[in-house]
């Protein structure tokens, strides 16, 4: 039995989500604001949501689990402080772009590259929360509440090479958490974030003019334009002059207490390991725009460097799996993930790549346990579409629709390939689901108007009349060649003058591409 993700349309979403229909006051403003999701759908939505997301983020970032905990205990403190008590949690993800992200429910990630462009715990007591008021003010419930989430169809993350055939795509319910992450707040809820996040700084005893430095810093590097800051933390959290004034309104307008601290040291310490890795991750981002750019010889010189500096990093294996696979290389791609799968045994992308691998290396048993394990992680698109065709090799037609329906609205050439192998199956089987047929007497002329709402040439059509004619049942059935996409024709058969006709009914009894 094959469990394909379910993609519900944005309104039927949303009603599925609301939770108490009324007025309830904002925990963190004050205000009283209309409120259809409850505070338990909201835990519910971060804690189904959370691990998924980070998936597609990344990862969680494994090397240095005390880098983890530190973040976590910085958060806690900052949570503890806060106008609403959620089961906060945080992580570090895998992930050289600067960002970081909230889930309702408080649900919370910073990225490795975030950590190492901040200059002191003070600064990262900002930009948690920053995040935590969006949580505890629910910011993004709020956007779910406006039907402003799943508006797009599909996101796309990319596995390899961009807009390849090995680009990925999340589907299923999973697409939710990809798009609260990505979630643009508008101007009104980044200025309240700063605001709040303040207060919870200086209520959990930091420095809040960190906060002043830190959009400094971003509107610095902003202007400068560095590269791989637009379109990360910028995306969604656009820094401006407008904030970093704000912000030391903000700021002036509190009572600055004595025992303040921006904890520079400590910070120091907890990122020294990183720092003193952080060529690693210098030459893998280089090897990330050298796949994008087919320079594959350059890009695994450029891992290889990367693995070097920092052999426990189970990216750097499983993105040479990726440039093995890119180049078919096959055996040497599965070694790869072999062994970042050794050092990271729950990252979905190492499973999609080899399972993607012993698919072409005929180990059809090996490629769909990988392939489910990365959809248990990450539902893709990728993996769906290459479980469906291995089900067509096992002569097991209705999991392989199962599999190509899933994949079917990804973008590009991966999703019009999915819809092809999903239509060539269910076409036969459902013809009337596309192809709309009205039957017509003109002239003597017994007809059919067909029109093709399939979006692809249908190669042959049988449609059957039926009739009363005289009193006598008759009936025919007529095959019509070649029926273009969005097209309509007419086809039937000419009867005699004296032939009359009533209750005339029309079937589509086949369809093929």
């Amino acid at each position: 039995m094959v469990t394909t993700p379910v993609i519900l349309k944005p309104l039927v979403l949303l009603w599925v989500l609301l939770g108490v229909w009324g007025c309830a006051t904002n925990p963190v403003t004050g205000k009283s604001e209309l409120s259809f999701i409850s505070e338990s759908t909201e835990i519910s939505i971060g804690e189904q949501q959370y691990l998924t997301s980070q998936q597609s983020q990344g990862g969680k970032y494994l090397v240095d689990q005390n880098l983890n905990d530190y973040v976590s205990e910085v958060g806690n403190r900052l949570a503890a402080v806060s106008d609403r008590a959620l089961p906060y949690e945080f992580v570090v993800l895998n992930e050289s772009t600067p960002n970081a992200w909230a889930l309702p429910g408080g649900k919370i990630a910073v990225n490795r590259g975030l950590l190492l462009a901040l200059n002191n715990e003070a600064e990262l007591a900002a930009v948690l929360g920053h995040e935590i008021v969006h949580s505890a003010a629910r910011h993004g419930a709020q956007a779910m509440q406006r039907g402003t989430l799943l508006q797009g169809a599909i996101l796309a993350t990319s596995i390899a090479a961009k807009d390849s055939e090995f680009s990925n795509y999340i589907v299923g319910a999973a697409e939710l958490g990809s798009q609260l992450v990505s979630l643009r707040y508008g101007r009104e809820k980044e200025l309240e974030s700063d605001a709040h996040g303040i207060k919870y700084m200086l209520r959990a005893g930091y420095d809040p003019h960190a906060a002043i430095t830190l959009q400094e810093t971003f509107v610095a590097m902003s202007d400068a334009k560095k590269t791989g800051w637009l379109e990360g933390l910028f995306s969604s959290h656009p820094p401006s002059v407008e904030r970093v004034n704000a912000n030391r309104q903000s700021v002036s307008a509190l009572e600055i207490r004595h025992d303040i601290e921006t904890g520079q040291q400590r910070y120091a310490q907890h990122l020294a390991y990183l720092r003193s890795v952080e060529s690693a991750y210098v030459s893998y981002d280089r090897a990330q725009f050298l796949i994008e750019e087919q320079e594959f010889a350059s890009a695994l010189k450029a891992l290889q460097h990367a693995q070097d500096i920092e052999p426990k990093e189970a990216r750097f294996y499983g993105t040479m799996g990726d440039v093995y696979r890119l180049q078919l290389q096959h055996r040497k791609a599965k070694t790869a993930y072999d062994q970042a799968l050794a050092l990271d045994e729950n990252f979905y992308e190492y499973y999609l790549g080899r399972g993607l691998s012993n698919a072409k290396l005929g180990n059809a048993a090996a490629a769909k346990s990988d392939l489910s394990k990365s959809n248990e992680l990450l539902p893709t698109a990728v993996a769906m579409s290459e479980l469906g065709t291995l089900a067509l090799t096992e002569r097991k037609k209705g999991v392989a629709k199962q599999y190509f329906k899933a994949a079917m609205n990804a973008g590009g050439d991966l999703g019009r390939k999915a819809r092809f192998e999903y239509l060539k199956l269910d076409l036969p089987e459902n013809p009337s689901n596309y192809i709309l047929a009205q039957a017509k007497i003109s002239n003597g002329h017994l007809g059919a108007n067909l029109i093709n709402k399939s979006g692809l040439t249908i190669a042959q059509v049988s449609v059957r009349f039926t009739a009363l004619s005289n009193g006598k049942l008759v009936s025919r059935t007529v095959k019509i060649n070649q029926l273009q996409r969005s097209a309509s024709v007419n086809s039937g058969w000419q009867v005699p003058d004296n032939f009359s006709f009533e209750d005339v009914s029309l079937t589509v009894l086949s369809a093929r591409l």
